[in-house]
């Protein structure tokens, strides 16, 4: 089993990374339209891996997995990646993102003024917002917080694969 998860969640991992480096770039060079459904799409392409690991758990051990192992094997997948993930971020949040929350906190408040808030709520979320950054600049915070970016993405997957790989019959491997 280690050598399945280790070896699913790394590539998972070196996914998840290369597309969020990518996003980063494009969002850099002013392309930020539809960059949170680019976000979440790329988790979804990297966590695809769960699936790939659950089934090649599945076809090496006899062609049988309970829901209970599959969940397992997903979610230590989905962990590894999810830390691939929380480092990745904090290289560049470390070498290029220090202004990260000023410029998150400058584009959210311009939506609200293009939404129309009024004054006290654009001077409330303001303050939350200030608040927040000063929670970000502690490391067990942000990297906690970029793991559970992650994570429901990955227990989603991982709960959807050990529910359909448990049946034998799906995609079962064909003996010669």
């Amino acid at each position: 089993m280690k050598k399945v998860v280790l070896t699913f969640g790394l590539i998972s991992g070196v996914i998840i990374t290369a597309l969020m480096w990518l996003m980063l770039a494009l969002m850099k060079a002013g392309v930020s339209s539809h960059s949170l459904v680019f976000g979440y799409a790329t988790m979804i392409i990297a966590l695809s891996l769960v699936f790939f690991g659950i089934k090649s758990y599945r076809d090496n051990n006899g062609g049988r997995i309970t829901f209970l192992k599959g969940l397992q094997i997903g979610i230590l997948i989905s962990l590894i990646s999810a830390v691939c993930y929380g480092i990745s971020w904090e290289a560049y949040y470390r070498t290029s993102g220090g202004d990260f929350m000023q410029q998150y906190t400058a584009q959210h408040i311009e939506q609200l003024k293009a939404n129309g808030a009024s004054d006290d709520e654009i001077a409330n979320t303001q303050k939350q917002m200030d608040q927040f950054a000063e929670q970000y600049k502690n490391f067990f915070v942000r990297f906690g917080m970029t793991v559970m970016e992650i994570m429901p993405v990955g227990v989603i997957v991982t709960l959807l694969s050990a529910g359909l790989l448990r049946r034998k019959e799906l995609l079962s491997v064909q003996s010669a």
